[in-house]
């Protein structure tokens, strides 16, 4: 990819990842009051407010263990970072399965975050384990899955505004989409990215 590009996105990654995580702290904020149809969620108390502030903080941290630079110059720094954020995605996904189990939203939305849940976990604790097995070029490939589905949270904040204000879709419809919609495509392009589909071709040696 070419490294222009690559570090655009990693700006608009990280920029709007912080975004979200600091939107997401307002729920611990006692003057700001809970959305209705988020607190209406059965498993809400005290769910949500553990699925929101340890899923803001893995969206902070998260970007920043895709810095090579940092990772060579500072490893224990990548480290602690890289501890920090499993720990916040095991925790919030913990916390996130348990509200999908409570919404409102019916079974295809319940689907759609219980699985999220259930593979985000997935992801970054197999991330942990190859790195503790020193199998660092599969930990990052891993590390790499886990995000994509982590900016989960910024693109369903995303889509739920495109979907009502451009395509004029109720809310409760797209909302059972885009839980599915928020990640899998994401899983989907991380994937073929490790696989190099995103890289230019080699021409072909000419014949002699």
């Amino acid at each position: 990819m070419n490294p222009y590009l690559s570090r655009g996105l990693w700006w608009i990654g990280a920029v709007t990842s912080v975004i979200i995580a600091l939107i997401s702290y307002r729920y611990f904020v006692p003057s700001i009051p809970t959305p209705t149809f988020v607190g209406g969620n059965a498993m809400a108390h005290p769910w949500l407010w553990v699925h929101a502030g340890f899923g803001a903080t893995s969206l902070i941290l998260g970007p920043w263990q895709f810095l090579p630079r940092l990772r060579a110059r500072w490893p224990r720094v990548h480290r602690w970072i890289g501890r920090g954020y499993v720990v916040s995605v095991i925790v919030g996904g913990c916390a996130g399965l348990l509200l999908a189990s409570g919404t409102t939203a019916g079974p295809i939305a319940r689907a759609g975050f219980s699985l999220l849940a259930i593979v985000s976990v997935g992801l970054a604790a197999n991330g942990w384990r190859l790195a503790m097995s020193g199998r660092y070029a599969e930990h990052r490939e891993w590390m790499v899955r886990s995000f994509a589905v982590i900016f989960g949270a910024v693109l369903l904040r995303a889509y739920l505004p495109i979907a009502q204000g451009l395509f004029h879709i109720p809310f409760m419809p797209a909302y059972r989409a885009i839980a599915w919609l928020a990640w899998v495509p994401n899983l989907i392009v991380a994937e073929l990215y490790l696989r190099g589909a995103f890289r230019p071709r080699r021409p072909a040696p000419a014949a002699a």
